[in-house]
C-alpha cells in the first residue's frame, strides 16, 4: 500500500488531486494531510524531532473558537501544534495561498487568542525550506 491507496490498493481519490490530500503514516502517526505541502511539513518535523531540535509534533490536535462571533468564521484549527525543547507550544500553518477566510481566520486568532504562538509558512517560506532539506527528508513529496 503506498501513501495514496486504500488497504487494497485501490487508489484513492487523491491520487487525481494536485494538491494531493490524503492518509499518509509520518512518524507512526496516520494522518489525513490536506495538501503535499502539509504532508511534507509533517515530515519536516519529524525530522527535527529525530535530532532533538523539537520535543514533539501534533497534526491538527486543537481548535480555537471566537467567542461571541455569530457570523462568518467562528473558529480555527491550525495544521501543527509544535512542543519546542524548552516546552513552549508554538502553532505552525502551513498555507501556499490567502485567501479571504484564510486572512479572517489568521487576524481573529490574533485578537482573540492573542497569547497564542503562531508561525505561519507561506508560499515563500516553504519553497525555501523544501529547497534546504531536498533530498535530506525521506519521503518528500515533490
Amino acid at each position: 500500500m503506498n501513501e495514496f491507496s486504500d488497504e487494497r490498493g485501490k487508489k484513492t481519490r487523491s491520487d487525481k488531486t494536485s494538491w494531493k490530500s490524503g492518509w499518509r503514516e509520518i512518524g507512526g502517526k496516520r494522518n489525513y494531510y490536506r495538501s503535499r505541502w502539509e504532508a511534507n511539513y509533517a515530515r519536516y518535523l519529524e525530522w527535527l524531532r529525530e535530532l532533538g531540535q523539537i520535543l514533539e509534533w501534533e497534526h491538527e490536535p486543537e481548535t480555537f473558537w471566537f467567542e461571541g462571533v455569530k457570523r462568518g468564521t467562528v473558529s480555527y484549527l491550525p495544521d501543527f501544534r509544535v512542543t519546542e525543547t524548552n516546552g513552549k507550544i508554538v502553532y505552525h500553518e502551513v498555507k501556499g495561498w490567502m485567501d479571504p477566510k484564510s486572512k479572517t481566520k489568521l487576524r481573529r486568532m490574533k485578537k482573540y487568542h492573542p497569547d497564542v504562538s503562531l508561525i505561519l509558512i507561506d508560499s515563500k517560506a516553504y519553497r525555501k525550506l523544501a529547497k534546504q532539506v531536498d533530498g535530506i527528508i525521506y519521503g518528500w513529496e515533490k
